[in-house]
């Protein structure tokens, strides 16, 4: 339970209040202008939504939900949907009004407050499976024991499913397979989290074609539990604020847009939204309603659809096509002036990024998430160890940073491709710890000939951007096609490399 006082500097008035999570289910309590919320402060500068309280076990976090004029915690600004611990005699500003924490107790009648996810494995149970097209499902999961979702709008789950990895299993080992789905829920809606899978081919080589997304399709029943990671990913609303967004995806891509599109409509944000989703048929877009239902609500979303196959006879007023200047210039005049975040498949993001770029669009304010499971790209990074006590592994900076694909300019990438060799050499991954040894072609990473050696290393993404495979080599070099995304410069530092995407230059040498 917390206790304030609240004073509202406009008219000088002071009244006290008690605030408690309602119940287990609801270890929360909102604050902002709209009659629904637990304190409301009526108030122009504050928001319809304007904040949340979330009670932890003996303790209690303050998160400002968007707010237009945002909020202050003993006058430091606060960063949108960022948990703040909040203690007694804190003063949390929001418009004309200011809250003063006198006491915080645990509330009597819960007995078990509710946790809140952090970045952990965890345990959830599938509570309803919803049919969106006629090959992509909804599966909506919530955590046991409960706990409340809280990730950011944008980012995705590494999901553990019980079909064997087959490249360990003919090793006469298995393994779960692990495979990493945008979040298509908002965590506006903690309680429950959604992924929306389309049955599609494998993300690489090894796996035949549909392992991981028909075993959803056709074995995952209500009820079954799973372990996931998570969340991971920069390609988020949340670390790159804006007045205007330009949310641009294709096929599978809408489902990270459903997340960002449903939290800034929960908060009631002012932020005028322009969304362009390609289709192959009217029948293929997901949350079609939904996403009519949003624009039809809200006067600064605009919703626009395309269509690239033609669906005679039927019925369509919608655009047609791909997406093209004159396209985007009828739909969003205004897009230079926007952050752009594009999903998709690898050639649709290829050709809007061209698009946007040839049209003068600011490339700085471009995030692009992909859903392949190995996206190209033709810079390359090395990283090394040059002793077992490795001395060095940090890669030089890479033309690709992040999820912001911005360019850089062309003398950073001229001095970077420099810096950076080639992954031609004669490939070999020794396993000091197992006495085995794999030859890799040009193609192999260290993820790879783990497997191939029936070496166990823990994966997510494959791809490069969550981190689970990370590994310090102990010997030798690697290079990178990717941009390690997953690594933090500290990681770099300590000579952690990612083995999903790391190759071998030469020998190898890792401690397994």
């Amino acid at each position: 339970m917390l206790k304030a006082k609240i004073i509202n500097y406009s008219n000088n008035s002071v009244f006290s209040t008690e605030l408690a999570p309602r119940s287990s289910h609801q270890a929360e309590c909102l604050i902002g202008r709209h009659p629904d919320c637990d304190l409301v402060l009526d108030g122009p500068a504050v928001s319809r939504v304007h904040g949340r309280l979330l009670f932890d076990i003996e303790q209690c976090f303050f998160t400002d939900l968007g707010s237009t004029d945002g909020s202050r915690l003993n006058n430091d600004k606060i960063r949108v949907n960022q948990r703040y611990a909040i203690a007694p005699d804190d003063v949390i500003r929001m418009g004309e009004f200011a809250l003063i924490v006198e006491d915080l107790t645990q509330s009597q009648p819960i007995q078990s407050p509710v946790k809140v996810w952090a970045d952990e494995e965890i345990s959830v149970r599938c509570i309803q499976i919803i049919q969106e097209t006629h090959d992509v499902k909804t599966f909506r999961f919530v955590s046991e024991p409960e706990q409340l979702f809280d990730f950011k709008p944008g980012q995705f789950v590494s999901i553990k499913l019980p079909v064997a990895q087959l490249p360990i299993a003919q090793h006469g080992k298995t393994s779960p397979l692990i495979r990493s789905y945008s979040i298509s829920s908002s965590p506006s809606r903690p309680h429950t989290l959604d992924i929306t899978v389309k049955r599609v081919g494998a993300a690489n080589e090894a796996l035949p074609p549909g392992v991981a997304s028909n075993w959803l399709h056709d074995s995952l029943k209500v009820g079954m539990t799973l372990p996931i990671q998570g969340p991971f990913g920069s390609f988020n609303c949340v670390d790159h604020p804006t007045d205007k967004l330009l949310l641009i995806s294709a096929g599978s891509g809408i489902t990270p847009m459903m997340s960002i599109s449903q939290w800034l409509s929960d908060l009631a944000s002012p932020t005028n939204i322009t969304f362009i989703h390609a289709a192959r048929t009217a029948q293929d877009i997901v949350f079609h309603q939904r996403l009519s239902l949003l624009a039809a609500q809200h006067p600064h979303f605009q919703l626009a659809f395309t269509l690239t196959q033609a669906t005679l006879p039927t019925p369509w007023a919608g655009y047609r096509g791909r997406l093209n200047p004159a396209m985007l210039a009828a739909i969003c005049p205004d897009f230079a002036e926007r952050h752009a975040f594009v999903c998709g498949p690898a050639g649709f993001m290829a050709s809007t990024k061209s698009l946007l770029q040839a049209e003068g669009f600011p490339m700085d304010h471009y995030f692009e998430e992909s859903f392949d499971g190995r996206p190209k790209a033709s810079a390359k990074a090395k990283a090394k160890a040059t002793n077992p006590a490795l001395s060095s592994v940090a890669s030089p900076p890479l033309a690709l940073a992040g999820r912001n694909t911005t360019d850089r300019n062309t003398a950073d990438r001229d001095t970077t491709d420099r810096n950076m060799a080639s992954c031609g050499s004669t490939p070999l991954v020794e396993f000091s710890a197992s006495g085995k040894s794999i030859a890799c072609n040009d193609t192999d990473t260290l993820l790879d000939a783990a497997e191939q050696a029936g070496i166990h290393i823990p994966s997510g993404c494959r791809m490069g951007s969550c981190g689970a495979c990370k590994h310090p080599i102990a010997e030798g070099e690697v290079c990178y096609e990717l941009e390690p995304r997953g690594l933090s410069e500290n990681e770099r530092a300590s000579q952690q490399v990612l083995t999903c995407i790391a190759k071998p230059v030469g020998r190898v040498v890792l401690a397994l």
